[in-house]
């Protein structure tokens, strides 16, 4: 029987305990403690820092069973929540965020809005969900993906954003018109495949990118300085919820 690395959280109760720190990060934990408790807690699941541990061991591959277990706790997180992740007509939608043992704010990476496409978005914009208001979620989620899982510069993003204020003669991103926005997310698209890999439009691809870049960014420099500036551990790994 392979090693549990995949803890679920929601609904009233928990695989987890605050004890587990060390297993689940301290994000992993408090979510499961919460959820435990019956506290309002967004369900969702946590991958283990042991999954990150030896997921930095095999050359950056998963450990065995832990993409089946994986998708069991997400058939029971849509199960819970009555939506399915990459669904058109009701898309379930996730965030992907780390969490060490002990806390290391802003040293590693996050990605929000998992599970839009263009199809998705045109689909929602169809059943009348606001244009505006989705294409801005679409866009922030290429934006993210880009930057933290694809490598592309943050700065091309934001000279897109800044050209489209110009040519729309408005001074923040906030007053963008939704033609605007789905330009921008046009222009998006086609900086993120010039940069060398485009935009995953299956969503299942999404959330597994986003889960390996919070594994990844256990290691990215500014994570490494700031364990040895506070004396933290090396070998402890990050939780992924």
């Amino acid at each position: 029987m392979s090693k549990k690395y995949v803890y679920f959280f929601g609904g009233g109760s928990a695989e987890g305990r605050k004890d587990q720190k060390e297993l689940l990060g301290g994000k992993g934990a408090g979510l499961a403690e919460m959820s435990g408790l019956g506290l309002p807690v967004p369900p969702g699941f946590t991958l283990t820092t042991e999954a990150c541990i030896e997921y930095h061991a095999a050359g950056r591959t998963l450990p065995p069973g832990l993409e089946g277990q994986f998708d069991q706790q997400l058939a029971k997180l849509e199960e819970l929540q009555g939506r399915k992740f990459g669904d058109p007509e009701d898309p379930l939608l996730l965030s992907v965020r780390s969490g060490g043992p002990v806390s290391m704010p802003g040293m590693m990476d996050t990605v929000l809005n998992l599970g839009l496409n263009d199809e998705i978005v045109a689909r929602q914009i169809e059943k009348g969900v606001d244009p505006r208001f989705i294409r801005d979620c679409y866009r922030r989620l290429l934006t993210m993906y880009g930057d933290v899982v694809l490598g592309v510069p943050h700065a091309r993003f934001e000279e897109v954003l800044a050209q489209t204020r110009e040519a729309e003669g408005v001074a923040t991103d906030y007053e963008i018109s939704a033609d605007g926005l789905a330009s921008v997310i046009t222009e998006f698209e086609k900086v993120i495949a010039d940069h060398g890999k485009p935009f995953p439009l299956d969503p299942m691809d999404q959330l597994w990118g986003g889960a390996k870049a919070v594994f990844d960014s256990w290691n990215v420099k500014r994570a490494r300085d700031y364990r040895r500036l506070h004396g933290l551990p090396e070998d402890s790994g990050t939780g992924v919820n």
